[in-house]
């Protein structure tokens, strides 16, 4: 079964924000993104496995990131 995982900047709060609607209860946030994708690698399974989902094949991480740009 592939998954996948959004990651997303609040500029607001200075964080990472790691969400998924496949993989039920996933909401993380960090202060870096390579941090934030590590705990999502321990944690996605984990939550799979409590929500009875079929076992992961892929992971599929989409990455945004908003800058105000100022003229």
């Amino acid at each position: 079964m592939e998954y996948k995982v959004n990651f997303s900047w609040d500029e607001e709060a200075g964080v990472w924000i790691a969400q998924s609607d496949d993989i039920p209860g996933l909401v993380l946030e960090g202060g870096s993104l390579d941090a934030l994708i590590e705990r999502v690698r321990f944690a996605a399974p984990e939550l799979i496995e409590l929500n009875k989902k079929p076992g992961i094949n892929s992971l599929f991480f989409s990455v945004e990131r908003h800058e105000k740009v100022f003229a």
